[in-house]
């Protein structure tokens, strides 16, 4: 995670920006998605654009862009550096920002999977922090790939002065905002982020985070 030192030659505050897709395919029908590679729907897209608008509108400019392999995170971000004109933006695609694995879950309707499992354990298998859902991942699963990353990956555009914007996933971003707000595992349970809400932190020349806002409609 960020460290409380920093090579940044300016001493001036930077952001991190972070995003959940917006809505999919599957959202919209209320299925566990997890690794399935499902595209945007139509309220999708125009989420994504939302939320681009509602950057543009802050006067936000990204120097490093990054999202998971599975087109509903990286198209969300085409779709957001398209409204704030950084279309050309390089984005790195990595498996260790893609959502949790829901195991035998995926593709089932959630209120089908409350029926069939009961309300109760598939509560424990969405919210808890270290409870897998039969052949998938637990948040903490998730984390133990979703932390790493940032830390070898982002954290140094951060330290260096850059603003970066992360497009993933409702568990991997819960997972690691855990993290960076040092939730413990109860009170994880009950967070949980907005398709196209976008996150901003704001990043002191120390290193550490000053600030955290989310731009909700």
């Amino acid at each position: 995670m960020l460290q409380k030192t920093s090579d940044r030659p300016d001493g001036s505050d930077n952001v991190l920006v972070l995003v959940r897709h917006g809505q999919s395919e599957w959202n919209r029908l209320n299925m566990f998605t997890g690794w399935k590679d499902v595209g945007l729907s139509e309220e999708g897209v125009s989420e994504a654009h939302r939320a681009g608008q509602r950057l543009k509108d802050e006067g936000l400019v990204f120097d490093s862009a990054f999202a998971s392999t599975l087109k509903r995170a990286h198209n969300t971000l085409d779709i957001i550096l398209g409204e704030v004109g950084q279309g050309k933006l390089p984005i790195i695609k990595a498996a260790a920002l893609n959502e949790r694995d829901y195991g035998d879950l995926v593709g089932i309707n959630k209120e089908e999977a409350r029926k069939r499992f009961g309300a109760e354990k598939v509560q424990i298998w969405q919210r808890s922090y270290d409870v897998a859902p039969p052949g998938g991942e637990s948040l903490k699963d998730t984390a133990a790939r979703v932390c790493p990353f940032f830390d070898r990956w982002i954290v140094p555009e951060l330290q260096s002065g850059k603003n970066v914007i992360v497009v993933a996933h409702g568990n991997s971003l819960r997972s690691l905002i855990m993290e960076l707000d040092k939730l413990t595992p109860e009170e994880v349970q009950h967070y949980s982020l907005a398709t196209a809400t976008p996150v901003i932190y704001r990043v002191k020349a120390d290193g550490t985070l000053a600030e955290k806002r989310s731009l909700a409609a």
